[in-house]
């Protein structure tokens, strides 16, 4: 089988990095581990990679500083610390890295998992789609994006969302019956993850909810610690 996706793995502590190693092969991505910060700025430079993940606390150079040397050459590639640091100084220190994700320890191996789909989903996914699609058929729903127009069945009923309603929808829509984590939707529509944008996020989903609620197949869930999932059992053709 081919890989998901090859990943630098920078951990200092080899026991838990091997641990790791194992489990993301056994989901079937190359992984290359290294044990300090030097040494992973080094791999990186030698080797081609389509995400990073890198502890915060290393010696020699700490997963931060890594983090700004790397985006120093690439600004693209996909960054997530791992750290038992929990204090909001830190997290922001990470983002402002240019981290693309931060997840305390200990953490579920699952969840590293959904994270890494999420985010080289995200990094994969082509440009032109999200500008060219602009109209989608959702269970017995059609979606126009440009007009914010949801319409149940031949024309039985219609809705005119409002614009955070119609964004939140087509996200919904491009990453349909996939994961859409809450902080790739909050980054792009209300510009910010934190914990008011969050909670605002979950009024909104709690709307299109009810817009949707005709349609006994479709139904929006979260997903614990990630995001949210618009799970069409019937879907048709986009």
């Amino acid at each position: 089988m081919d890989s998901k996706g090859k990943i630098l793995l920078v951990e200092d502590d080899k026991n838990f990095g091997d641990v790791l190693c194992s489990y993301l092969e056994m989901n079937d991505y190359h992984v290359v581990l290294e044990t300090d910060g030097d040494a992973g700025l080094n791999r990186f430079q030698q080797d081609t990679f389509d995400l990073c993940i890198f502890d915060v606390m290393m010696p020699k150079k700490d997963g931060i500083t890594l983090a700004k040397d790397i985006r120093v050459t690439d600004q693209s590639i996909p960054i997530v610390f791992l750290t038992a640091k929990t204090m909001k100084d830190d997290i922001i220190k990470g983002f402002q890295a240019g981290a693309d994700d931060y997840i305390p320890k200990p953490f579920a191996p699952e969840e590293l998992l959904y994270r890494i789909q999420a985010i080289l989903k995200r990094s994969q996914k082509p440009e032109r789609k999200k500008q060219e699609i602009k109209e989608f058929n959702i269970g017995k729903y059609h979606f126009n994006y440009p007009l914010r127009i949801l319409t149940f069945g031949n024309n039985e009923s219609q809705d005119k969302l409002s614009p955070k309603e119609s964004e939140l929808l087509h996200m919904f829509c491009l990453y349909m019956n996939d994961i859409l984590p809450r902080s790739i939707a909050l980054k792009e529509i209300w510009g910010e993850d934190n914990y008011f944008t969050a909670r605002s996020m979950d009024v909104f989903v709690t709307k299109l909810r009810k817009y949707l609620k005709k349609d006994n197949n479709l139904e929006i869930i979260n997903i614990h610690g990630n995001g949210f999932q618009l799970r069409v059992s019937e879907q048709q053709a986009v």
